[in-house]
């Protein structure tokens, strides 16, 4: 089982890049963000892997980092979800803006990646809210996740993430503005959660 490949970059093209390994070519399939980073033809990189193996071939999907695997895991988990699609995800959204958009309930952020539509968005967050705070990500995870409370945002987020929303700010502008109007001025009333947010909004 490859679990990280370590070369040269030989090559890239739509969806994929081809890593040159003590003279040996892994095929690796990636998404378009990981690909957008990749260094030039003849660089050293480093990627994550995730193996798949199946009756007719071995699939090597390649991630910058542990998180974005996970990621990729968990989506192969809901119904729906094939590789492809977890990858177009992935390059539409990064780990973060993927934990808030579950965490938020934004199914319009997800419908931005290709192959997902407004059912399997939905399917999406409900299957992975629970899954969500278990992804190891950076620092932002626990800001996200500490403004969650037992299965879902606390009253005064929820209330003041819709207020925003009604006001017309995206549901997922909307919510990281919340959590962080509570990470510099803390819990308070409904009122001053949503004033602290506005500036977030607007600076």
């Amino acid at each position: 089982m490859i679990a990280k490949l370590k070369g040269l970059l030989d090559e890239t093209g739509k969806g994929f890049a081809v890593i040159d390994v003590a003279g040996v070519g892994y095929l690796v399939f990636c998404a378009s963000r990981t690909l957008s980073a990749m260094p030039a033809i003849g660089q050293p990189v480093a990627l994550h892997i995730e193996t798949h193996i199946r009756e007719d071939h071995i699939h090597l999907f390649g991630f910058p980092n542990h998180a974005e695997r996970d990621w990729f895991r968990h989506l192969l988990t809901v119904q729906g979800v094939g590789a492809k699609v977890a990858l177009a995800i992935l390059g539409a959204l990064s780990p973060e803006q993927l934990l808030q958009a579950i965490i938020a309930q934004d199914k319009t952020s997800l419908t931005r990646a290709e192959g997902v539509g407004p059912k399997l968005a939905a399917r999406i967050v409900a299957e992975l809210r629970d899954k969500a705070g278990n992804v190891i990500l950076p620092a932002v995870t626990q800001t996200i996740v500490g403004a969650v409370a037992g299965d879902g945002i606390d009253a005064v987020a929820a209330d003041a993430t819709s207020a925003l929303v009604n006001l017309g700010y995206g549901r997922s502008d909307a919510f990281a503005a919340v959590i962080a109007a509570h990470r510099t001025a803390g819990t308070g009333s409904l009122q001053s959660v949503i004033t602290a947010a506005l500036k977030e909004l607007s600076s």
